[in-house]
């Protein structure tokens, strides 16, 4: 009967593991999808666009406290697109490395809203997978908002191992894998 226990236990814990394994691989393939798409909406403003920030109170000497940033990187658009960004998951497919059994997850719908069935091979593309990775898209903006407003406030490189690897640790620190490089 002893052995019936310990067999059970190790196929829990190696069910906990390779379960855990799959949360991660969700919650960062989550994130990096998430600084993609931030990234990219970023990049379409016009960069002249400004907005005027401050207080618009007028000081006893007459003056008002009001500065005009860009307002691609103002909270005021960042704050509307992390409303958005997570409803843009359905146009992403989950793709498992064939020598890690990892999940990627790549975007299969491009930004002119086609799709290159061509470069889907292994992908796969279900209500199932977008639902999953929406809600986890959801959680990291809810749990991690104000990060995200801060590092895309300002400019800055390797936002997604910054932001998903180091700041967060929502990716393991060793794969640093983008999509991009598959």
């Amino acid at each position: 009967m002893k052995g019936w226990g310990l067999l059970a236990l190790l196929l829990g814990a190696l069910l906990g593991a390779v379960w855990a394994r799959r949360s991660q691989d969700l919650h960062c393939g989550a994130c990096r999808a998430l600084v993609d798409e931030l990234e990219w909406e970023i990049a379409q403003v016009d960069p002249k666009k400004t907005i005027q920030m401050g207080s618009f109170r007028i000081n006893p000497d007459g003056s008002q406290s009001v500065v005009e940033v860009p307002y691609a990187r103002s909270e005021a658009h960042l704050t509307e697109l992390l409303e958005e960004v997570c409803d843009r998951m359905k146009e992403y497919g989950e793709q498992i490395d064939p020598s890690t059994h990892r999940k990627n997850y790549v975007r299969v719908v491009g930004r002119n809203g086609e799709s290159n069935e061509l470069d889907q091979q292994g992908i796969r593309i279900d209500s199932d997978i977008s639902g999953t990775l929406k809600f986890a898209c959801e959680s990291i903006v809810e749990e991690y908002e104000d990060e995200l407003i801060e590092f895309f406030s300002r400019e800055a490189d390797n936002v997604k191992d910054k932001l998903c690897s180091k700041r967060t640790d929502l990716c393991d620190h060793a794969l640093h894998i983008s999509h991009d490089e598959l």
